[in-house]
C-alpha cells in the first residue's frame, strides 16, 4: 500500500503563470471570465501547455455493495446495486447519456457487488462480496482497503491507455451515502445529524434514524478513527475506497481529476488527507442537494463549477459540468489578444 504516499508533484508554476499572463491579453475586461479564467489556468499548469485542452475524458464508475444496508438506511433495497450496474452495462442510466454525449470513454467496474455480475463490459475487480456492516464492526479488512485502493489505481491505468485527458469517477452502492457521511463525520469531527442527509430519498423521521445509526458507529468505533485510513476501514464502502485510489493515482500521473457529488468528494476529503499532493489535480462539478456536500467542500477549499441541485452520485453531476472545462480551454487558446484584434486596451 506505500504506493499512495509516494510524492505528487504540483503542476507547473511557470505554465500557471504564462497563462494567466495571456488571459490579462485577451480581447475582454481582465477577470470578466470569472472562473473560467481560473480553470483554464490551472489546466495549463497540469498539462504543462500553453494550449490546455479537455478532449478525451475517461469515466470510471465504481460499484459495491453495503453491509450498513442492512440497518434500513435506504430508501432502496440492496438489490438495486447490481440492477443498476447492469443498466449502466446496457448505456441506459444518466450518466450513460452524458457520458455519451460528451463522448467520453466510459467503464463501470464490480468494486464488490455482493453478487459478481456476468456481463462481458463490466469489469470485476473485487475487494470482496459487499463491505461488513460497520454498526457492528470494521467495514472492511487491511487487505479488503488495499485491494480496493489499487482498484483504482488500475483504473487510472485503463484511463491513461486511453490518453485521458480528465478523470470522472463515479458511484454506485445501495446506502453508501450513509458510509460517506460516517466517513465525513469523523474526518471533520462533527457530529452525524450535521452531514447526513435524504441520500435516495429518505422522510425526515427515517434520515433521524440514519444519522442515529451513524452517531452510534462512530461512538462504537471512536478508538480506531485515528487516521485517514483507518477511519475509511472501518467505516468506508470499497467504491469510496477505490474513488481515494484512482484521485491520488491520478495526481501522481499528472492527471486532471473533475470530482463528483457528496460521496465522491468524501472520497476526494480522504485522498487529501492521506496524500495531500493530490489536492492540487483536483476540479469539482457541482456542489449537490445532499446535506454535507457543502461542508466536505469547504474542507477541500473547493470551489464546484456548478449548483444545480442534483443528488444522483455516479459521476453525473461532473460529466454535466465537463463542457464548462472544455470551453474554458477553447476560449483561452481561441480568443483574440487585443494586439492581434487591433483593440485598444485601454
Amino acid at each position: 500500500m506505500n504506493w499512495i504516499f509516494e510524492p505528487i508533484a504540483a503542476p507547473a508554476a511557470d505554465y500557471y503563470l504564462k497563462a494567466q499572463q495571456r488571459q490579462q491579453q485577451l480581447t475582454k475586461p481582465p477577470g470578466s471570465l470569472g472562473v473560467l479564467e481560473e480553470c483554464a489556468a490551472r489546466l495549463a499548469a497540469m498539462q504543462r501547455s500553453d494550449a490546455p485542452g479537455i478532449e478525451r475524458i475517461h469515466i470510471s464508475v465504481f460499484a459495491a455493495d453495503h453491509g450498513i444496508a442492512e440497518e434500513g438506511v435506504s430508501a432502496f433495497p440492496q438489490a438495486v446495486t447490481v440492477e443498476m450496474v447492469k443498466n449502466f452495462a446496457a448505456g441506459g442510466a444518466a450518466v450513460n447519456v452524458l457520458a455519451r454525449h460528451i463522448g467520453a470513454h466510459f467503464e463501470v467496474v464490480d468494486a464488490g457487488l455482493c453478487q459478481p455480475v456476468a456481463l462481458p463490459n463490466v469489469i470485476a475487480d473485487r475487494a470482496g462480496a459487499g463491505t461488513a456492516n460497520f454498526a457492528h464492526g470494521p467495514a472492511m479488512a487491511s487487505a479488503q482497503l488495499e485491494f480496493a485502493l489499487a482498484a483504482g489505481r488500475r483504473a487510472i491505468a485503463r484511463a491513461l491507455d486511453h490518453a485521458a485527458q480528465l478523470f470522472v469517477g463515479g458511484e454506485m452502492g445501495i446506502a453508501n451515502t450513509t458510509s460517506a457521511s460516517a466517513l465525513a463525520a469523523a474526518c471533520l469531527q462533527l457530529p452525524a445529524s450535521e452531514i447526513t442527509g435524504a441520500g435516495t430519498g429518505l422522510p425526515p423521521e427515517q434520515i433521524d434514524r440514519k444519522a442515529a445509526v451513524i452517531a452510534a458507529a462512530l461512538q462504537s468505533h471512536r478508538p480506531l478513527l485515528d487516521t485517514p485510513l483507518a477511519i475509511l476501514q472501518t467505516l468506508g464502502g470499497f467504491e469510496i475506497a477505490a474513488l481515494a485510489g484512482a484521485y491520488i493515482a491520478a495526481a501522481q500521473q499528472g492527471l486532471p481529476v473533475l470530482v463528483d457529488g457528496f460521496i465522491s468528494s468524501v472520497a476526494a476529503l480522504l485522498a487529501a488527507r492521506i496524500n495531500p499532493g493530490c489536492a492540487a489535480w483536483f476540479f469539482f462539478g457541482h456542489c449537490s442537494a445532499e446535506k454535507g456536500h457543502s461542508r466536505v467542500l469547504q474542507a477541500l477549499s473547493a470551489r464546484p463549477l456548478l449548483t444545480m441541485d442534483m443528488r444522483l452520485g455516479e459521476g453525473s453531476g461532473a460529466a454535466l459540468a465537463v463542457p464548462l472545462l472544455q470551453m474554458a480551454c477553447r476560449l483561452h487558446n481561441e480568443m483574440a489578444t487585443f494586439a492581434e484584434a487591433g483593440v485598444s486596451s485601454g
